[in-house]
């Protein structure tokens, strides 16, 4: 008896302490997401160069590789975590700005915008009904994710439109992966860190949104 109640306070113990990471998890998400379209307005308004969103984009990647990873068991991670999503925000300007000169232009932001939300609630949502593992996910996403970059950069590098479209099409599965992957992490206790996963969903979400808006604009313009 006495073990068996040890056993059941565990058990609860455990699915507080997932349902507090989900609930800081989504939460900080949230105002990340605001604040980084904040900065995306602004950005557009004051209609900064290409250039100022590279450096912004690059100094987003530093912070996320190098100094969040270092300080996402203190307060200052969650100043960091604004600081990343915001320079990547204020980096999406320019590239808005040019789509919206496109004819169609702000249609394809909103569904592009509208299909990262499809996406995002409909993997969050099966994977925290379903409750499945996904955890078997986590070697090929990494792999791919660097195969995916690697290619990306050379796409850029060389201007090859054809594998700019390919990267696109294969950071969308990338990412929808990660999200199911992230979330069932957080839900069977593999992620307890709610700043990391908060950043994994947030960097999943961009990509999602710039990868298809691409696709969009590239199948625009075949038009």
């Amino acid at each position: 008896m006495n073990q068996h109640s040890q056993t059941v306070t565990r058990s609860n113990e455990s699915i507080l302490a997932t349902n507090k990471v989900l609930r800081n998890t989504y939460s900080l998400l949230s105002m990340t997401l605001v604040f980084s379209a904040v900065m995306a307005g602004i950005s557009m308004v004051m209609e900064l160069p290409r250039g100022v969103g590279m450096f912004s984009s690059i100094g987003a990647i530093v912070l996320l590789w190098f100094v969040i990873p270092r300080t996402a068991n203190s307060a200052s991670g969650i100043l960091w975590v604004f600081v990343m999503t915001g320079l990547l925000g204020l980096g999406l300007g320019p590239m808005l700005n040019a789509y919206l000169q496109l004819p169609n232009g702000s249609e394809l932001i909103m569904t592009a915008l509208g299909g990262t939300g499809v996406i995002f609630l409909g993997l969050s949502g099966y994977a925290l009904t379903t409750r499945k593992d996904f955890s078997f996910m986590g070697g090929f996403l990494m792999a791919g994710i660097m195969v995916i970059f690697i290619a990306g950069i050379g796409a850029a590098i060389f201007d090859l439109s054809g594998l700019a479209l390919a990267v696109s099409a294969g950071f969308i599965l990338l990412m929808s992966g990660l999200i199911l992957y992230e979330t069932s992490n957080i839900i069977h206790g593999g992620e307890t860190n709610y700043i990391m996963a908060t950043v994994s969903l947030y960097v999943s979400i961009y990509n999602l949104f710039t990868s298809l808006l691409h696709l969009l604009g590239a199948m625009g313009n075949d038009d």
